[in-house]
């Protein structure tokens, strides 16, 4: 291992790539490649944790020290790419390694790029001019993001990873309905048409529900514009709205409190396949809970309202899980952007069917009765 290490850590490296992680807490996958940093050469480590990348930069020494710990400790699978030649590292359930080189005798694929800062690659090419960017401000005439606009464009490539992972979950062989709830100036609702849609080639009938008239008609306009003729925009209420009998995908994107808990039943009244969710304003908890071993927390405001609106969103998740879904809290955007970032992704049919006693059992230690358990178990949405 550490002659393999010694031969291939230099500039002529192209790629490395551990994966196989046994241990919980830590990285789940790891990326090694060269960088240009001073004029010197460094190797980037990319470690993967969750939905967050941390970055750290090593000499050749401590990067050859570290992939040798990782491998001992953590890891089941080394892949690596460079100029001369690619191999492979496997570690078997009992510590033996096996490793694996072959030599290039071919014409070496493409050389790396050491510059520090590469350019992301968006899912949202940025190309070409996208016309619906443009119209909403995001995107100039020539094709280049404004700078005022920059945090709304990197959010809404972040959704669209969300969107990316859920994808096998979607019917490919008819038309797939989506809702989204809140739509407002309906920013993300054209993205997710012209990803699904103009990109994947996804037969989809989006609906952009919003109580504002005039946002409305705005985004209507647009659709039409475009000639996207399945996507529409409606005003309206998802707890009251009927114009579907089933939806595939529900979306609700900063639905004030309650707002919110009435968007996840309907979901699941419908029997949507995938939920993405991210809730916004949690009062409702926040002026119920109350607990003695507690006090000296909650007596605080600040505290509250955050213990509170964790509550909330840790009860939604738990409750989605009891009915079916494989649910995830993600992080959606960087905090510096908004407080409001965790991001509910639940998938149907891949949860466990719980009896519903951890949830309830938290409710009653925090004296909640959250509107989304009452609408889920048909209990009166009135307090008692």
């Amino acid at each position: 291992m550490n002659e393999l290490l010694q031969t291939y850590i230099n500039e002529k490296l192209y790629r490395v790539i551990m994966s196989g992680a046994n241990a919980e807490g830590g990285p789940s996958k790891i990326k090694i490649r060269p960088v240009l940093l001073q004029g010197k050469i460094k190797f980037q480590c990319t470690e993967t944790h969750g939905p967050k990348e941390l970055h750290k930069n090593y000499d050749t020494a401590e990067m050859i020290r570290y992939i040798q710990d990782a491998m001992e400790t953590n890891f089941r699978q080394l892949q690596f790419e460079a100029e001369k030649a690619s191999g492979s590292v496997l570690v078997s359930k009992k510590g033996k390694m096996t490793i694996k080189i072959k030599k290039n005798t071919t014409v070496a694929g493409p050389k790396p790029v050491l510059e520090h800062n590469r350019k992301k690659n968006y899912i949202l090419d940025t190309s070409k001019p996208i016309p619906f960017l443009i119209d909403l401000g995001v995107m100039s005439r020539e094709g280049k993001i404004i700078n005022s606009k920059y945090d709304k464009f990197k959010q809404m490539n972040r959704f669209l990873e969300f969107v990316e992972d859920i994808l096998p979950q979607l019917a490919k062989d008819r038309e797939v309905t989506i809702l989204d709830f809140g739509c407002g100036k309906s920013y993300l609702t054209f993205a997710l048409y012209h990803y699904l849609h103009e990109e994947k080639g996804y037969d989809v009938n989006i609906i952009g529900l919003d109580l504002k008239e005039d946002v409305i008609d705005h985004c209507e306009g647009l659709a039409r514009k475009y000639h996207y003729e399945k996507l529409h925009f409606f005003v309206g209420d998802i707890a009251s709205y009927e114009g579907v009998s089933a939806v595939d995908m529900v979306v609700t994107l900063h639905a004030c409190d309650t707002a919110t808990d009435f968007a996840l039943a309907k979901a699941v009244e419908w029997g949507a396949q995938v939920i993405l969710s991210v809730p916004c304003c949690q009062h409702e908890l926040n002026k119920q809970i109350e607990n003695d071993m507690l006090a000296p927390i909650m007596s605080y405001g600040i505290l509250k309202e955050r213990m509170a609106a964790l509550l909330t969103d840790g009860l939604r998740a738990d409750m989605l899980s009891d009915q079916g879904y494989e649910v995830q809290i993600l992080e959606f955007i960087d905090m510096e952007h908004t407080p409001k970032n965790l991001l509910i992704r639940a998938v149907k049919g891949s949860g466990k069917k719980k009896a519903g006693d951890d949830f309830r059992a938290c409710m009653d230690f925090f004296h909640a009765k959250p509107t989304l358990e009452k609408l889920l178990y048909n209990r009166e949405t009135k307090d008692t």
